[in-house]
């Protein structure tokens, strides 16, 4: 049977284990999944196959994880950021099919070492934030989701304020949820969702279940914050990968 995307045996081999560490990552911090995949992708096809599928693959992944995060996922925030998201995500669906692949990879990569950057460095509000920047922030999420990777600004978002590691994880993995559930339709409707699009998904699936469920029993049993610059040099590697084979 032929694999997903005409991809060859050696880089779907390497996209299983890619989404193997991305869903690790997942697990264990809450966020980078879908980042991780798409930037693995991209070095190897199109990273816009992958956008679709690390939307399927978040939503199996919440339904693995809600069990255990239900009673820390502050709704109000998640509420507030979907208002931005509901008119970002049809844009950036929009801007993303119309450019090239190697200037989505390019796009891709430069979006990503920014978060990554501001991740890293700690940067962080001086008082308090209201509902207007939590709603911005949901439009630039909902905008970057249209490549697959609008769970990084809500990252960056949330880290600069003062929120608990569990309700961090949980709100972030709640509010990715119903953003992809809001991005599926949008993207099936541009054409971005195939058959192949579900094929790759039940192949990586069980890559993907193994990975969220080790990354899980990793949070429990340590500090999230030092994994999470493993995570952040991870991307930012694999980003710089993707630049350079978008201009070479």
């Amino acid at each position: 049977m032929a694999l997903p995307f005409g991809l060859e045996p050696a880089a779907a081999a390497f996209l299983a284990v890619a989404v193997f560490g991305a869903a690790f990552v997942r697990g264990y911090s809450g966020f980078g999944f879908s980042a991780l995949v798409i930037l693995a992708t991209s070095l190897v096809t199109s990273p816009l196959h992958a956008v679709p599928v690390v939307i399927l693959c978040d939503i199996v992944m919440t339904v693995q994880q809600a069990r255990g995060i239900w009673a820390r996922i502050d709704w109000r925030r998640v509420g507030t950021l979907m208002l931005g998201a509901l008119v970002g995500v049809p844009l950036g669906v929009t801007i993303i099919t119309s450019i090239g692949t190697d200037l989505a990879r390019a796009v891709i990569a430069l979006f990503v070492l920014c978060m990554c950057a501001l991740l890293w460095i700690g940067w962080s509000f001086r008082g308090p934030v209201g509902d207007a920047g939590t709603t911005g922030t949901g439009f630039v999420s909902g905008f970057a989701n249209g490549a697959g990777v609008g769970g990084l600004p809500v990252a960056v978002f949330m880290t600069a304020q003062p929120v608990a590691a569990a309700v961090f994880r949980a709100t972030l993995i709640a509010y990715f949820t119903l953003l992809d559930l809001w991005s599926l339709p949008i993207m099936a409707r541009a054409g971005m969702v195939s058959a192949d699009t579900f094929r790759a998904t039940v192949f990586v699936l069980p890559m993907m279940v193994a990975g969220i469920w080790l990354g899980g029993r990793q949070f429990l049993r340590a500090e999230p914050q030092d994994f999470r610059r493993f995570a952040l040099i991870l991307l930012a590697g694999l980003a710089t990968l993707g630049l350079l084979k978008s201009v070479i």
